[in-house]
């Protein structure tokens, strides 16, 4: 049976990527959706990616725009009637000439909430044995946080939505000034992360809650450092980055984990291995 699988920022660095690598690794059946908030570079990426073994069609979807995530979950339905791959790679880029107070709505609208609703709106689309996959990084470890901001993020007893009030909560700690005095990180991406390795880790327990038997994994996915745009001004040494094209092989690696399978599940996972997240 033809599978369906969906790379949400698919129009360049690794989530262009990973339609590329996805592409290559199914069969000439099956299709891969390049999703992009501009339909005029999603036709300029498919352009530049030449001819694939799977069929590559674009779809505009804004993770931050109800009405776009409705959309897409709509034609996919009306298509395919489910989905089978999902990366969840769409993301905010910050950057250093503007204070982090004035970029932190922004990020967290776009990788935690956007991300979030995106889930919510193909969660009811997965197939059994589908593979559910959101791009973090190893900042989205507990550990990163001091032991009294935990409570933000207790995945045994919160739900996805006590997850966006927390997400909700830093960002007004963070525009009122007073994020620091409460022990957050001066950096925004790493709440952020966290909120979203949150997100997969309870959205793969409320998973097995109902549908135990459906095979379905959802986790999160460190790519390691990579050589963008996006990257390049936040690390002074970039010289053992990886190309977008390396960094996706072990990321899709998780995407395609076969059927059978039963871990990796709500992890974050780098590399095929597992990181903690206390």
């Amino acid at each position: 049976m033809a599978k369906v699988a969906l790379v949400t920022g698919g129009n360049q660095g690794l989530g262009l990527a990973l339609v590329q690598e996805l592409a290559e690794r199914l069969s000439a059946d099956d299709v891969v959706y390049l999703a992009s908030r501009s339909l005029e570079r999603g036709r300029q990426a498919i352009a530049d990616m030449g001819p694939t073994k799977a069929a590559v069609e674009l779809v505009q979807l804004d993770v931050t725009d109800a009405e776009s995530i409705t959309a897409l979950a709509a034609l996919l339905k009306q298509r395919h009637g489910g989905i089978d791959y999902v990366a969840s790679n769409a993301a905010a880029r910050m950057v250093k000439e503007q204070p982090q107070s004035q970029q932190v709505r922004q990020l967290v609208e776009t990788n935690n909430h956007g991300s979030r609703a995106l889930f919510a709106a193909l969660a009811p689309l997965l197939n059994d044995h589908a593979r559910y996959v959101m791009v973090a990084s190893s900042f989205g470890q507990l550990n990163k946080l001091p032991e009294k901001l935990h409570r933000f993020f207790d995945i045994e007893a919160m739900s996805l939505d006590d997850i966006e009030d927390s997400m909700d909560q830093y960002v007004s700690a963070m525009e009122n000034g007073r994020a620091v005095e409460d022990g957050w990180p001066e950096w925004i991406n790493v709440p952020s992360k966290i909120g979203q390795v949150a997100t997969a880790r309870i959205a793969a327990r409320d998973m097995i809650r109902a549908k135990p038997d459906s095979g379905i994994l959802i986790n999160a996915v460190c790519p390691g450092l990579i050589d963008t745009d996006a990257s390049r001004p936040w690390f002074d040494d970039m010289s053992k980055a990886q190309s977008p094209r390396e960094a996706a092989k072990p990321v899709v690696n998780t995407i395609l984990l076969p059927t059978g399978t039963s871990e990796p599940n709500g992890q974050l996972v780098r590399f095929g291995n597992s990181l903690p997240w206390k």
